[in-house]
């Protein structure tokens, strides 16, 4: 859609915009615009002041809907936007949208900058629910130490665990990248779930794959459990901002019980006493996702809205 393909090559710039401002949805990060540019074809194209992303969204695909490109809330390097300025680049992205036959839909926007989008544009566009979309998020803290009644069953899962098998919690390196495909394609081997849910591993498989192989260069925050040296579970994030770390991939071999529980658990203890939050991302309208999201207990939710024009 747009000039520019997200590239490793290319981080510096993503990322003067990426951090540029408190988007604090978990797709506007370079760690998770590279894991996905493949499958979403995420593009990217710098109008006037502003950054413009767009990508592909895959949800209209449970629906048997036709994949319809989209574009993410408008990216600032400075942590402000101007509205006339903002209005003349969106009707320009806008224009770009037209030429290649499609409308022009505003995505994954977080419900703190509806303001920002309506300053600029007051009257032309309304704003949709995403619920399938909402980010969750948690106290790092929380998932650490799983204290209180809220994290009973969590912490007799955990236990349980500790109790019964020898462990050993790694960092996720690239030259552990074979090893971690075989334990991901092990894993979606003999899953029973719908048509929808295989389409959406498999397209996850594919991006894992690289990015196993690209861990250091991306900035990735990762790591693994190891039973009888072999990986059995493994996590995928990165930075989001200066006190949130998102979570893009999370895996366990569901025959050990309690090892969902241990890799969130060991994970947010690894990770750098500043960060406060972890983001787990959004459940994607998936019920049983949903209810493992909301059973952790989040203390917030990132609303995010669809905005379309009249």
């Amino acid at each position: 859609m747009f000039e520019n393909q997200i590239t490793i090559e290319d981080r510096p710039v993503l990322e003067e915009y990426l951090n540029g401002y408190d988007y604090q949805t978990s797709g506007l990060s370079f760690s998770s615009l590279y894991m996905w540019r493949n499958i979403n074809g995420f593009s990217w194209q710098i109008i006037g002041d502003y950054m413009f992303l767009a990508g592909e969204s895959h949800l209209e695909m449970e629906d048997g809907g036709r994949i319809e490109p989209f574009l993410f809330p408008p990216l600032t390097r400075t942590g402000s936007y101007e509205p006339q300025g903002l209005r003349q680049a969106i009707y320009e992205a806008k224009k770009i949208f037209e030429k290649g036959g499609y409308e022009m839909v505003i995505r994954l926007l977080p419900d703190h900058m509806i303001d920002i989008i309506r300053q600029a544009c007051p009257e032309e566009l309304e704003y949709i629910e995403d619920r399938p979309n909402y980010d969750y998020v948690y106290r790092r803290q929380d998932l650490a130490e799983l204290k209180g009644r809220d994290y009973h069953g969590k912490k007799n899962h955990l236990n349980y665990f500790h109790k019964n098998y020898q462990f050993e919690y790694v960092p996720l390196t690239s030259d552990m990248a074979d090893a971690a495909m075989r334990f991901i394609e092990e894993s979606n081997e003999h899953k029973e779930i719908s048509e929808y849910e295989m389409q959406l591993l498999k397209m996850e498989e594919e991006a894992m794959a690289d990015v196993f192989r690209n861990l250091e260069k991306v900035g990735y925050l990762a790591g693994a459990v190891l039973i009888d040296d072999k990986i059995e579970a493994l996590t995928v994030g990165g930075n989001l901002n200066k006190d949130t770390v998102a979570v893009h991939v999370e895996k366990a071999n569901t025959n050990f019980r309690g090892l969902y529980q241990a890799i969130n658990n060991e994970f947010c203890k690894s990770l750098p006493s500043h960060v406060e939050y972890v983001n787990r991302e959004e459940d994607m309208g998936i019920a049983n996702l949903r209810k493992a999201k909301l059973s952790y207990k989040p203390v917030r939710m990132v609303e995010k809205y669809i905005a379309a024009f009249k």
